[in-house]
């Protein structure tokens, strides 16, 4: 197999347009929650599996190509309405930038490390989303508005979360583009700035979410909120990637 090609096949997994239409295609045919968080675990590791098993360097084309991939991701982010897509959407975009953390002599292990607290939040949202679903039968922005009011602990729960998904600080995927946006700047200015671009089109594509999801009237219908052992869970879990993410600073800064 040429190395064209093995690139090629590891940018189905570490998403290449058009390569990536494979994953949200998957992804919109799977119904089953614990189907898809096994599907956003491993799409990720297989790619970076691929690429660092067969030793295959890595070309300019391919970081032009991923960054094209995740700006073009992150800006239809920006119109979709149903959670579910829009978080494959985000996971497309994210793990686009792993190509850039490959070319810049970044340890293996921290690699799988980058692609593991990345997808933990979107894993997060997918179960949340399950959510959304099981109470409204659907989850979609703007379907339902002032959840903050209508299940307070889920929403706060959510807001979090996707503060988490989209890089914001203390959480590990905020150090990964600080890094990212570093490790480019000298080297390839524009990349670095195309960085910038992604992590501003995360970060409002996050706040419509949250806008479309928990600000608005609240409905007068009793809905089930998250009671405190399913609190404690995900605070667990944020909490742990919190104190990653200090971790990984402490190791990439």
């Amino acid at each position: 197999m040429t190395e064209s090609m093995i690139i090629l096949f590891a940018g189905v997994f570490l998403p290449l347009f058009p390569m990536s239409m494979i994953f949200n295609a998957v992804l919109d045919n799977i119904k089953q929650p614990w189907l898809k968080v096994v599907l956003f675990i491993a799409w990720p590791l297989c790619g970076l599996f691929i690429v660092s098993f067969s030793g295959v360097a890595i070309p300019d084309w391919v970081i032009a190509l991923a960054l094209f991939t995740s700006i073009l991701y992150a800006l239809r982010m920006l119109s979709l309405r149903e959670v579910n897509q829009w978080n494959g959407f985000l996971a497309t975009s994210l793990w686009s930038l792993l190509w850039l953390a490959a070319i810049t002599d970044t340890p293996e292990m921290l690699l799988y490390g980058y692609a593991l607290s990345m997808t933990v939040p979107l894993v997060l949202l997918v179960m949340l989303s399950a959510g959304l679903e099981k109470r409204f039968g659907a989850a979609y922005t703007g379907l339902y508005g002032g959840l903050a009011r209508t299940i307070p602990r889920f929403s706060g729960v959510l807001v979090t979360v996707i503060v988490a998904a989209i890089a914001t600080p203390l959480f590990p995927t905020f150090f990964i583009m600080f890094d990212l946006v570093v490790e480019t700047v000298s080297i390839m200015p524009m990349a670095a700035m195309a960085l910038l671009l992604i992590w501003l089109l995360w970060s409002w594509a996050g706040t419509r979410v949250i806008q479309g999801l928990i600000v608005g009237r609240a409905s007068n219908v009793k809905i089930a909120d998250f009671g405190i052992p399913i609190i404690g869970f995900y605070s667990i879990v944020l909490l742990g990637l919190a104190v990653a993410g200090i971790y990984m600073a402490r190791v990439i800064l």
